[in-house]
């Protein structure tokens, strides 16, 4: 069986990695058809690529992100289209980051990018039931056009730099990567950070992005010197921050976006097996238990954070016994391997 993998997408994000590794550890053999050209030129080199094996494969997976390319591809082939929707892209710059005006022409594009490319597509993936129920709601797509595929992590590459030494410290240790988007709520971490700073508990926050200077300006006026800000790591190197700390963030922004995703860092601690906290959300639900393998807290709740680091902080029993079972639970039904064998059956792929 050959897939061949289509679009502009960037190969080395974690959503098309970990759909590309697990098809060929299920045994699919991956055909990469991938322009990163610009303008009208990555069509017109998309193109070209795909004269060059239009008869070799079985069917198509069209990465993300790939609203535009699902119009291609289905110009270009009769055969079966996967569309890796992954989230919408109108809700994402119109309602999460609110970039532009809800009313504008752009979001009225952006609406109907989603609208059109779920309609070509035989299939959509998406990360999570919730997201799939937005767009069944929004885009009026039928329900069984659609196949969950959870966002799992590359373990191999978080775990490539771990060290097992014991770290010397006299301070607890919280942390925290992202791209700073609404949704991750950074403004809840640094507030609950005010309220812990007489606790000896220090931050790493590591990544730039929409709200940073916001951020920034936030963490001077409340005056904190408990937070290390770090512009950004390799992704290998990724791990190496997650393992040193002693509690891990997840998300906290006060979005329907928010509701609906389990972000890619929620995966990368239970690689690692670290304890972590995050706010309870539907999405989230989908997977993890309170108490067992996480601890939730309100959404957009700087005191409710602040009192589940302490409740972490302040029981060590909890925190391995939640760091334990992510860890269980990942390497069980997580992997990349594991994640796409159901979306071979589900597509029914021989």
């Amino acid at each position: 069986m050959k897939v061949c993998y289509f679009g502009f997408y960037s190969p080395n994000y974690s959503r098309n990695h970990i759909i590309k590794k697990g098809l060929r550890e299920n045994g699919v053999e991956v055909i990469e058809c991938n322009s990163r050209a610009k303008g009208f030129k990555k069509y017109i080199d998309l193109i070209i690529q795909y004269s060059r094996i239009k008869k070799d494969y079985d069917f198509m997976i069209v990465g993300f992100p790939g609203y535009q390319a699902v119009i291609l591809a289905r110009f270009l082939t009769r055969k079966k289209i996967v569309f890796d929707a992954f989230t919408s892209i109108y809700d994402s710059i119109v309602f999460d980051r609110k970039t532009i005006n809800k009313k504008s022409i752009k979001a009225f594009y952006y609406f109907l990018l989603d609208w059109t490319s779920c309609r070509l597509a035989d299939k959509v993936l998406l990360d999570t039931n919730e997201h799939i129920d937005y767009f069944i709601n929004k885009f009026k797509v039928k329900k069984n056009k659609f196949i969950r595929v959870l966002v799992g992590s590359d373990g191999d590459i978080i775990k490539e730099n771990l060290k097992n030494e014991h770290l010397d410290r006299d301070y607890f240790l919280i942390h925290f990567h992202g791209t700073f988007i609404p949704l991750q709520g950074v403004e809840y971490i640094i507030k609950a950070a005010k309220l812990l700073e007489r606790e000896n508990i220090k931050f790493n926050i590591i990544g730039k992005g929409q709200t940073y200077k916001k951020i920034i300006k936030l963490k001077d006026d409340l005056n904190l010197n408990n937070i290390n800000f770090i512009d950004s790591v390799p992704y290998e190197r990724l791990g190496e921050y997650i393992a040193k700390a002693d509690i891990c963030l997840g998300i906290f922004g006060n979005t329907k976006k928010a509701i609906r995703v389990i972000p890619n860092k929620i995966y990368e601690y239970m690689v690692v097996g670290r304890p972590f906290v995050t706010a309870k959300t539907r999405g989230v639900e989908e997977i993890l238990i309170d108490g067992e393998n996480v601890l939730f807290c309100n959404i957009a709740d700087e005191k409710d954070l602040a009192d589940k680091i302490l409740k972490l902080k302040n029981d060590k029993e909890l925190r391995d016994k939640i760091a334990k079972n992510a860890n269980k639970l990942f390497n069980e039904k997580l992997t990349p391997k594991i994640l796409v064998k159901k979306l071979i059956t589900e597509l029914n792929i021989k």
